[in-house]
């Protein structure tokens, strides 16, 4: 077992985030993996992002929903260090385990979508049935998640779970 101290507050994970906009999405089939960059939103515990109704990434899905979902950031930048010196960068990361699940209701689809496209633009207008039935819209419940961040070579682990 590890020796690492962990935060149990979700507030820092959860503005990471917010904060930002890329993540990857980490999925399994028959054994083999398959990660993904994506666009996604943060709201309430869920991860939320859309795609083509149809391809690779539903194929994974629906043969196993069981997903890992992580986003990072490099804080600080990368300096020459002469040999033997510890390699430092200064960083933020959030890894999520969850369960995903594709929307097929229409008005929680167009809900979904709406939600996902305010993540980015507030005042974003309410997407339309016709638009979001030619979208597929996934959400991810998280079911826990973990953080790390290093600062000047000291480093802050957080672990939060859904389920407790």
């Amino acid at each position: 077992m590890s020796s690492k101290k962990f935060n149990t507050s979700r507030k820092e994970m959860e503005k990471i985030l917010r904060e930002e906009t890329v993540g990857y999405l980490g999925l399994s089939m028959d054994g083999r993996p398959y990660v993904v960059p994506l666009n996604y939103g943060y709201v309430e515990g869920k991860i939320l992002f859309h795609g083509a109704l149809t391809g690779k990434k539903l194929d994974y899905l629906k043969a196993n929903p069981q997903v890992c979902f992580t986003v990072g950031r490099q804080a600080g930048q990368v300096v020459r260090h002469p040999q033997g010196a510890l390699c430092h960068v200064e960083n933020d990361s959030v890894i999520c385990y969850g369960l995903a699940r594709t929307v097929e209701d229409l008005e929680e689809r167009r809900q979904i979508l709406t939600s996902f496209n305010r993540c980015f633009q507030p005042d974003a207008a309410e997407i339309t049935l016709e638009a979001a039935s030619k979208c597929c819209a996934i959400e991810i419940n998280i079911t826990e998640m973990t953080g790390r961040q290093q600062r000047k070579l000291e480093h802050t682990y957080w672990r939060y779970s859904f389920e407790e």
